[in-house]
Parts: structure tokens; C-alpha cells; sequence
């Protein structure tokens, strides 16, 4: 359990209503975790009650046996598109150097260890021709290797993500999924917030169906049965098992 990313008793609300509700859960090291559930079921609050950019009501968050605020620096978080400002004056090459921060001290500007760190994120994302773009020149699937480079450049070890296919193209959308595969076979730790039920089987190794509270963890296998899906998706089950073979409901 040392290695891994755990919640301990999660609780959020917001005016008085529960967004996450108990949630006990411990991430493997070395997968790419899938945090799926309907619409308002709270798997954006639960990354971000992971990170500490929404507030606990109660519970506690740790990483390798310590609160994950000692070891914040390991872990990067991408968030949704729709919440970055691309009116913001920074370049591609820029945002990705902005990684390299969290380990820099007080009134430290980047040298060029750290610019190698980003120039060399930037090839491993497919980017560095990109370097002087600014971000708001650039395609959804381009935007989001950036910010993947940007958590490489960080050189964390957990990268957390939150819709990341949500507005882009099938074919950057491969291109994204197979660069995250290589990087959980390098040793990352990954988990997503995802909504494509069909890809499920295809992307994860171990998924988090939620629902404010966890419905199921484990395989995909494990998971991905019809009395789980109904208990987090209630009379849409039905239509999900219709569809056919692309979700492989058992």
C-alpha cells in the first residue's frame, strides 16, 4: 500500500450537497486508470479533491505513506480544456518550462537543465516543432500533449487528467492514448476522468465507477458488469447494453 496513491474517507460538498461521498480508494502504481460514471457523478471533484483544489469536508489524501501535500511535486494534474485561458501571452515552449517550477526555489529562474527538460518533453509528446506557437494556435489534441509534456517536464510520476479526449479528433485522440500506454509502460501512473464507455476495455488496465459514491474498483473485468453499470447509471443501463459489443457489459 506504501506505493500507492490513496483516499481515505473523501467527502465533498457543495451548499450542503454531497459532490463525493465517502470515497475510499487506493491507485496502483504503473497503470492507466479509468474514472468513469454519469453526468454530475462527481469524477472531476474527486480529482480535484485529490489535489487540494477543492476543499475536504472530511478525509485525507497520501502518497508513498505520506500526505500528498509533502509530496505534491509528483504528481501533475492536467485539467479540462474549457479551464485553461488561451488568451493567456505564453508559448508552447513557455508552458512546458512552467513544469520545471515546482522544483525551482523562491526568485529561481529556469537554467538550462531545466529548458533541456522541456525541449526534451516537448520531442517526447511529437511537439518541439511547435515550441514557438502560442497555445492558442493549436488544435485540442495538440494543446493537450503540451500539457502532458508539461507534467513530463515537471517529472512526476503520476499524472492526473481530466477528460482529456473531451473536444478533439479520433486521430489525435489515438495519437494520445497510445503516447499515455507508453508512458504507463515507463513507469507512470495514470489516472483519467472519462466518459466513452465504448473504450474502456481498450484504454484502462483498472477503473473507478463512481456515482458521489464509489460503485466498484478493480479490472476492468471486475467493474464492467451489468449490476455495477445499473447501480451507477440506473435505467440508462438498459440503452449502454443495447448498443451492443462496444461496451462488453457482462
Amino acid at each position: 500500500m506504501m506505493e500507492n496513491l490513496i483516499i481515505q474517507n473523501m467527502n465533498i460538498a457543495y451548499q450542503g450537497q454531497s459532490a463525493i461521498k465517502n470515497a475510499t480508494l487506493a491507485f496502483e502504481p504503473n497503470k492507466l486508470t479509468g474514472i468513469v460514471g454519469p453526468n454530475g457523478a462527481g469524477k472531476s471533484t474527486l480529482l480535484k479533491g485529490i489535489m487540494g483544489l477543492t476543499p475536504l469536508n472530511t478525509g485525507a489524501v497520501s502518497l508513498y505513506g505520506k500526505p500528498l501535500k509533502e509530496m505534491i511535486n509528483k504528481v501533475a494534474y492536467v485539467e479540462q480544456r474549457q479551464e485553461i485561458d488561451l488568451s493567456f501571452p505564453i508559448d508552447v515552449f513557455g508552458t512546458v518550462l512552467f513544469g520545471t517550477y515546482a522544483k525551482l526555489g523562491f526568485f529561481q529562474r529556469p537554467k538550462q537543465k531545466e529548458k533541456d527538460l522541456a525541449l526534451n518533453a516537448l520531442e517526447k509528446v511529437g511537439m518541439a516543432t511547435f515550441k514557438d506557437r502560442h497555445i492558442s494556435e493549436l488544435s485540442g489534441g495538440q494543446l493537450q500533449r503540451v500539457f502532458i509534456a508539461r507534467a513530463l517536464a515537471q517529472e512526476a510520476e503520476w499524472l492526473l487528467l481530466d477528460e482529456p479526449f473531451a473536444g478533439i479528433d479520433a486521430s489525435s485522440e489515438k495519437i494520445i492514448i497510445e503516447l499515455l500506454k507508453q508512458l504507463r509502460d515507463e513507469g507512470k501512473s495514470i489516472v483519467i476522468v472519462h466518459h466513452d464507455l465504448h473504450k474502456v476495455q481498450s484504454y484502462f488496465d483498472n477503473i473507478v465507477l463512481i456515482n458521489i459514491e464509489v460503485v466498484a474498483f478493480g479490472t476492468v473485468s471486475e467493474v464492467f458488469t451489468a449490476t455495477n453499470m445499473g447501480r451507477a447509471y440506473g435505467e440508462a443501463i438498459s440503452e449502454m447494453i443495447s448498443l451492443g459489443g462496444g461496451t462488453n457489459v457482462k
